[in-house]
């Protein structure tokens, strides 16, 4: 029977595990550390993730670090409007052997993986896009009446490019609500850009090493979920998903400025990424700035702002950081 001095002694070294594996993915993708701890974040919670950012700031370099880095084997789909769902899930081919004889036999396609790249997953069709709901949700698909599982643990990490917007097909809501996080790549800082000129143009490249394995990640994200979580802050997390909706009970800010709010994933989501925060910070427990930091990531691509609000200059990350804010005050207050 695992007894409370074991599971804080757990948590410590997975802590330190991480730590090491930020330090492994540092060698090849610097700087933007609150991108690495957000993308690290929706691994060790067993999620998916959206990265959103300009071409050239590294969102492919950091999956195929992180494939290495984690122990996972990666495949990468480069999402085109002429792409298929039989590009991503594979096919049944006919087969003739020696003897004349004839059977299907089926090729897996990219998505049989643990750690799939979707590089820019709004340029397919819906149709092709829908190929991966089932893989996200239930980690299989099902191709010719046969249900076929996926890699363990199983990951999509999607980019798109937030600024060319001509030829794409916007994410619907049901995908959107399948990521754990969006995660916004900015511009780095000049220091880091400092040494990411200094460290790409030369001979030689620092290479990143395996920290973990599949089987470490799977028990990592099974520690993650016996992390504790103080009554307040499940409470916390109630009130700030609840409050994102436009009802009646939402407040002023949310009714003038908000279409449509996050469901109940959004909060399974917070749940699962403050203690991510937590572990990642070095602390046994998540507190209240732990879901202020996480509130953006997970709700922003679960909410969608009116026309009168887009119309004003309001924006999403404005909306969702003063409404966090407000919850915040108002639960120290209690």
């Amino acid at each position: 029977m695992t007894t409370e001095a074991d599971l804080v002694a757990d948590i410590e070294a997975l802590g330190e595990k991480l730590g090491q594996a930020r330090a492994s993915i540092g060698k090849r993708f610097i700087g933007q550390e609150r991108v690495v701890d957000l993308t690290l974040s929706a691994l060790i919670c067993g999620g998916h993730a959206v990265l959103v950012g300009l071409p050239g700031l590294g969102k492919t370099r950091l999956v195929d670090t992180l494939s290495t880095v984690m122990g996972l084997k990666g495949n990468r789909i480069q999402f085109t409007p002429d792409l298929m769902p039989a590009d991503i899930l594979g096919s049944e081919i006919l087969d003739t052997n020696a003897d004349g004889s004839r059977a299907f036999r089926f090729i897996e396609g990219p998505v049989f993986c643990q750690l799939l790249m979707a590089d820019e997953i709004n340029r397919a069709s819906p149709r092709t896009q829908s190929a991966l709901l089932q893989a996200m949700q239930e980690k299989e698909v099902t191709i010719a009446g046969e249900h076929r599982p996926l890699g363990v643990p199983f990951h999509v990490l999607a980019t798109q490019n937030p600024i060319e917007q001509e030829g794409t097909y916007p994410l619907p809501e049901a995908q959107l609500d399948r990521f754990l996080v969006q995660i916004d790549v900015p511009y780095p800082d000049r220091a880091a850009e400092r040494d990411i000129l200094i460290a790409t143009t030369g001979t030689e490249e620092e290479a990143s090493t395996a920290v973990f394995t599949a089987e470490e990640l799977l028990a990592a994200q099974t520690l993650l979920r016996r992390m504790p979580v103080g009554d307040n802050i499940v409470e916390m997390i109630l009130d700030l998903v609840r409050a994102c909706r436009p009802d009646d009970d939402a407040p002023e800010l949310i009714r003038q400025s908000v279409g449509w709010g996050p469901g109940p994933r959004a909060a399974q989501a917070l749940m699962l990424t403050v203690r991510a925060a937590a572990l990642l910070d070095g602390r046994l427990a998540p507190n209240a700035e732990d879901v202020r930091t996480m509130a953006t990531p997970v709700l922003e691509h679960r909410m969608a702002l009116t026309f009168a609000a887009r119309a004003r200059g309001e924006t999403i990350d404005n909306v969702i950081n003063t409404t966090a804010a407000q919850i915040t005050q108002v639960t120290a207050a209690a």
